[in-house]
Order: C-alpha cells, then structure tokens, then sequence
C-alpha cells in the first residue's frame, strides 16, 4: 500500500513538474533536454547488453549441439 502511494505520489510530481503553466515548476525543456542527451546512452547500453545474450546463446547452441553428438556417440557405441 505504501509503495503505492509512493508511487502515485511521484507519478504526480513528474506531471507537475513539466506542465507548461505559471503554478507548475515548468520543468519541460529541461527533460526534453536529458533525454536528448540520454537516449543514446541507454542505447547504448541496450545494445551491449543485446551483444552480450547473443554471444551466450550462440555459446549455448555450440555447446548443444556438442552434447547432442556425444549423445549420439554414445548410443551407437551401446548397440
């Protein structure tokens, strides 16, 4: 229920703190400015993560498809 509220709390803050009238803190250029500045950081970070699963699964698939063999190996080895 906290965490809710909590949520809910700075959920609010964000709108107000970026609505282009007098009463608001009129925050909105400034967020328009950071995430121009970081939208190609979290890409980045995106991407290095992307580069990381996709070398661990072809990593996975090599090493399946040793097993497989093995598995096979050894099943025409019994007969």
């Amino acid at each position: 229920m906290v965490a809710l509220l909590v949520g809910l709390v700075f959920a609010l803050f964000a709108v107000y703190s970026v609505l282009p009238v007098d009463w608001s803190l009129q925050w909105g250029p400034e967020v328009v400015m950071f995430l121009k500045g970081g939208v190609p950081i979290i890409a980045l970070f995106i991407g290095l993560i992307a580069v990381f699963i996709g070398i661990a699964d072809i990593k996975d698939k090599i090493e399946a498809k040793k097993e497989e063999a093995e598995e096979a190996k050894a099943g025409s080895e019994e007969q």
